[in-house]
């Protein structure tokens, strides 16, 4: 049976997608290092699905490991989730970003590229827009990035465009994925980072169940209707399905494509935290703090594209992300 090579497979997207692909009866093989992520998770999946998948422990850095894994495993096409991902820490450790998420990246295509496995769906990101000029943004827009991890993204994705020209029989699909939040519906897993969340909704969670004080809301003087930014809020398993949707369109050669992943609708920090209020039934406290560097006023995708050309759409709305991201963190309130 031909196998899907999940990288980053454990991590919070990596492991909904794994779900969605056993359920669509694909075989999967994850790598991950479990640096920001965790092997329980593919224990859960296993637990929602009633299947297992193949798991190496190892670092894309580690190119014996990679070829281990194509000479062992029949893959077919790879998901590439794999990579380190908070903006605040990319501004301060930027060579440790870019050793990680480019030196991995080119590791995993030169192993490809000796196995002739030549199918990839890679996990890009809104933030190679930039500061959009206006929304909603559409993947003709210009790029332009404002911060080190943004920098990886748009790097990795001129990269695969460059080894597209020269070798057009790559298919390739860039997803850009706009804000991924909410969970599982069984409240098996979910997103659970090390530490303190960079992420809004896992830090609204964390002071839900009162492990942080109150919500810091960077900045509300940005150019939208309540002041504080404006973010397209995707519900993860919305996500995940886009990603199904994306290797079924790869099998018909398109060579490379690049969709939004979003919803097509804004909602700011404090709608965020309203929601969040209705779903955990309690209120949540929030200071006004600074603004952060390199943060936007407004970013939301036009999603007609993949509607267009994929057959997919976002089809869950805020409540029920907000739901799902409570029932979990309320489930293991000490994540994994």
């Amino acid at each position: 049976m031909d196998n899907i090579l999940v990288t980053g497979g454990a991590g919070f997207i990596g492991s909904h997608t794994v779900v969605e692909l056993l359920n669509a009866g694909y075989g999967v093989v994850v790598i991950d290092n479990l640096v920001n992520s965790s092997m329980e998770s593919l224990e859960r999946v296993k637990k929602i699905t009633g299947k297992s998948v193949k798991f190496y422990q190892a670092d894309l850095l580690n190119m014996e490991a990679l070829q281990n894994i194509f000479e062992e495993e029949n893959i077919s096409s790879v998901i590439h989730f794999a990579g380190l991902k908070a903006v605040g820490e990319s501004c301060k450790i930027p060579l440790a970003y870019f050793n990680n998420n480019i030196t991995g990246t080119i590791n995993l295509l030169m192993a490809m590229e000796k196995y002739n496995v030549k199918s990839l769906v890679f996990s890009s990101s809104a933030t190679v827009y930039g500061k959009p000029e206006s929304v909603p943004i559409s993947e003709d827009f210009p790029l332009s990035v404002s911060n080190p991890y943004g920098r990886t993204k748009l790097i990795i994705e001129d990269m695969l465009r460059d080894i597209y020209k020269a070798d057009t029989s790559w298919n390739i699909a860039l997803l850009r994925y706009f804000n991924p939040i909410g969970a599982h519906e069984s409240g098996e897993i979910g997103e659970n980072p090390n530490g303190i969340p960079n992420n809004l909704l896992p830090y609204v969670s964390k002071v839900a169940i009162g492990e942080l004080e109150a919500v810091n809301v960077f900045g509300n003087d940005y150019d939208t209707p309540d002041g504080t930014g404006v973010r397209d809020y995707i519900h993860v398993v919305d996500l995940a399905e886009g990603h199904i949707k994306a290797l079924e369109k790869l099998t018909s050669n398109p060579g490379l494509v690049t969709y939004n992943l979003g919803t097509g609708t804004g909602y700011s920090v404090l709608e965020i935290i309203h929601n969040f209020e209705k779903a955990c039934g309690k209120k949540i406290p929030y200071k006004i703090t600074e603004r952060r560097p390199g943060d936007i006023d407004m970013c939301y995708a036009n999603p007609e594209k993949a509607k267009k050309e994929l057959g997919w759409e976002a089809k869950r709305d805020i409540d029920k992300m907000c739901e799902d991201a409570w029932r979990w963190q309320s489930k293991y309130p000490k994540g994994f």
